[in-house]
């Protein structure tokens, strides 16, 4: 059927793409195929066998014809109501709509019938249909990010992000992965297991470094978005710390920490305090350090110095630059672990600024994507709303409906994680309580949920597992603990031995 009309613009926001007009200004018709919607069109007419593929692979938009699309949508909506298609059918249902004329009545629809070609190559037609779609989609997008690039007044930034979350979508909504046969599955699967098998300490995953966390986890599984939430001071970003540090210091697994509150040279002093067990104050340089402590310094931060821990403190980091970075970071650094401190610091795409409830959910839900994507899992810090505070007693113990901003938070997490102070906020008066903490695994999708008791040792910003903290204790004041290269005081020369860092001095 001859193309008539104007082809329908496609819109976006305030402004209108008309891809004739912009296929006749790059001297060129817009990608398209109308010998092939007719044929697919006329195949669903007289060939039911076409149906189902057609409806699970095709949208309207896949049409560049007008008079297509509307045969089309006339033709999904007879499906959806469970009615067959025939030329009455479709006719009737184009009629009731109000678009009967406007396809050129029912000698365009008889029309289409004469057109169709062998039923056995609708498939190879659907996808001639796809590519077209998503070339125009392309160009409508790379033509909106054009306009865009040419406005002054749109921060730099913020077009970056809009560019990146057009071409995404405009890729992303269009591509499906096909199914797989069980078989197939099956064996991928025996052999996980068998790889697993061979692992030393049964982990499947990262290690969290914690092994009643680990029992419970057995590591962090590749693709799962993790949340770990917490009321402000309790200890998220420490305990999240901790994770990075044993994964990528004790267990050589290259780490990515993505921090949009604190700076990174913050960080690094946060971890050196762990790592040292010397005062926070004196590493923040609040303390003059004495010579030997200065010795000690240098020593224990050798091996994380050279721990593959990459750190990137961008400010409102917007999610679709995050998840290019990660993609990157994947790719040229084998992250195996990627952390986020704190979601709700992170921009959402810049159509939804405004409507922050469904801009946390696009954010969840593209950190969960790009966990997938990238297979690798993704712990994701996350702020708790006051209603556990205003609980009594042992209900302040936080729950998933205290998850803050986005109900799609818990719905996205394939693991949600609390952490409950006992002396938080005068919860407990008991002195055997300071720095009791629950690690409470209150989802698990594809484990079990527990409560995980450990220390928060606040003057060493580190956690420890409750039944390690008495042993600890005993074996930090022990000498053998004393880190290799220790030198007495007065054994050494000058402050010169150490350099000049102002950040320590």
């Amino acid at each position: 059927m001859a193309e008539e009309g104007k082809r329908k613009s496609v819109r976006r926001k305030n402004q209108t793409v008309n891809l004739d007009t912009l296929g006749l200004e790059m001297g060129n018709k817009p990608p398209q195929a109308l010998d092939v919607e007719e044929a697919v069109l006329g195949a669903l007419l007289i060939e039911p066998n076409c149906l189902d593929e057609a409806m699970e692979e095709l949208t309207p938009s896949c049409f560049y014809s007008e008079k297509h699309r509307m045969i089309f949508e006339a033709m999904r909506s007879l499906n959806n109501e469970h009615v067959a298609l025939d030329l009455l059918s479709v006719s009737q249902k184009l009629k009731a709509q109000g678009n009967l004329e406007n396809i050129g009545g029912t000698v365009a629809l008889a029309q289409l019938t004469q057109k169709i070609g062998a039923a056995a190559h609708i498939e190879y037609y659907i996808r001639i249909l796809k590519q077209k779609f998503i070339q125009r989609e392309l160009i409508t997008a790379s033509y909106d990010i054009l306009k865009s690039s040419y406005d002054e007044s749109i921060n730099v930034d913020d077009l970056i992000d809009t560019a990146q979350t057009k071409i995404f979508s405009a890729i992303q909504n269009n591509v499906k992965k096909d199914v797989e046969e069980i078989g197939k599955v099956i064996n991928d699967a025996m052999a996980d297991i068998q790889k697993f098998q061979n692992l030393e300490g049964g982990l499947s995953g990262v290690p969290s470094g914690f092994p009643s966390v680990d029992k419970i986890t057995l590591g962090w599984q590749a693709s799962d978005l993790i949340i770990l939430a917490a009321r402000p001071s309790v200890g998220k970003t420490a305990f999240v710390l901790n994770l990075a540090r044993n994964a990528a210091v004790d267990f050589n697994m290259p780490v990515a920490i993505f921090s949009l509150e604190m700076p990174s040279i913050q960080l690094a002093k946060r971890m050196m305090v762990s790592e040292t067990r010397l005062s926070a104050d004196k590493i923040k340089g609040g303390v003059k350090m004495e010579m030997h402590e200065w010795v000690q310094l240098e020593e224990q931060i050798k091996r994380l110095s050279k721990a593959p821990l990459y750190i990137d403190d961008t400010p409102s980091l917007p999610v679709m630059e995050f998840r290019s970075k990660v993609k990157k970071l994947v790719k040229q650094k084998g992250v195996r672990l990627v952390v986020v401190d704190y979601l709700q610091l992170m921009q959402g795409p810049a159509e939804l600024r405004g409507m922050r409830e469904q801009e946390v959910a696009a954010i969840s839900r593209t950190l969960k994507a790009t966990a997938k994507e990238m297979n690798v899992p993704i712990i994701a810090l996350s702020q708790l709303s006051r209603q556990s505070e205003n609980r009594q007693g042992s209900n302040r113990r936080p729950q998933l409906s205290d998850l803050r901003e986005s109900g799609s938070i818990e719905q996205d997490a394939d693991m949600v994680i609390f952490i409950h102070r006992y002396d938080y906020q005068g919860l407990s008066d008991n002195p055997d309580d300071i720095g009791r903490t629950q690690i409470i695994i209150a989802k698990h999708r594809n484990g079990a949920i527990a409560d995980v008791d450990m220390r928060f040792r606040a003057d060493e910003v580190r956690f420890v597992d409750e039944q390690d903290s008495i042993i600890s204790q005993a074996a930090a004041m022990d000498a053998s603990s004393v880190p290799p290269g220790y030198i007495p005081i007065g054994s050494i020369g000058g402050a010169d031995d150490f350099g000049s860092n102002p950040e320590f001095m």
